[in-house]
């Protein structure tokens, strides 16, 4: 009998064991913070935002208005690729899908577990930065993972949202840096009426 319930015990145990590593294999990030990721085409966000001054709503038009902050679609691009740089063999996929008529597909670099809700209007329109969760992307010549995004990541800004918060104009100014985060931080949380109670609770990002 006591062989029968250590038995019994070893495959709860490794039952038990099984599920946790299924879980955490189905939540793990694909791109740990720092890793790059690769895309049809050697996208350089250096290029585009720090050298060039290209707004991130040129790209992503919906971050304002949508819980999406939305890809550039090919005719995006093409606005100024149809003109330049248009021989380079890097381009050629961009060249090849506004011939084709075919979109590319770009690989997610920030991509949530489906049962986390993630708002980037509300974010934004709230003081939000775009540098507190993307980081200097001014400074990526290839994008990666700035942040991990877990959920404890997360309910560290949820719980005290005067760290990240900014004047709406400094969202999309990568390099804004406030005379003193706290006192900024915490006047925007009053001004921008932001729902402190709320902040935490489960259906905030889990609906």
């Amino acid at each position: 009998m006591d062989f029968v319930a250590r038995l019994v015990g070893l495959g709860v145990i490794v039952l038990a064991a099984g599920v946790f590593w299924i879980w955490r294999t189905a939540t793990a990030a694909p791109h740990p913070p720092g890793s790059v990721v690769e895309q049809p085409i050697p996208f350089s966000h250096k290029h585009h935002v720090g050298d060039d001054g290209i707004d991130c709503r040129y790209c992503h038009a919906s971050v304002e208005t949508a819980a999406t902050a939305g890809l550039p679609s090919v005719e995006v691009c093409m606005s100024c690729h149809s003109q330049l740089y248009t021989d380079q063999p890097a381009l050629r996929p961009l060249i090849e899908a506004w011939q084709s008529g075919q979109g590319l597909r770009w690989n997610r670099v920030h991509d949530l577990p489906d049962f986390a809700y993630f708002d980037h209007s509300v974010h934004v329109n709230n003081g939000v930065g775009c540098v507190s969760c993307h980081g200097r992307v001014d400074e990526m010549p290839l994008t990666w993972r700035h942040a991990s995004l877990d959920m404890q990541w997360c309910l560290d800004c949820h719980r005290d949202p005067a760290q990240a918060l900014r004047p709406r104009d400094k969202v999309f100014d990568l390099a804004w840096q406030p005379a003193d985060q706290r006192a900024t931080g915490t006047a925007l949380i009053a001004a921008y009426h932001v729902p402190m109670g709320q902040l935490t609770e489960c259906s905030t990002c889990h609906r």
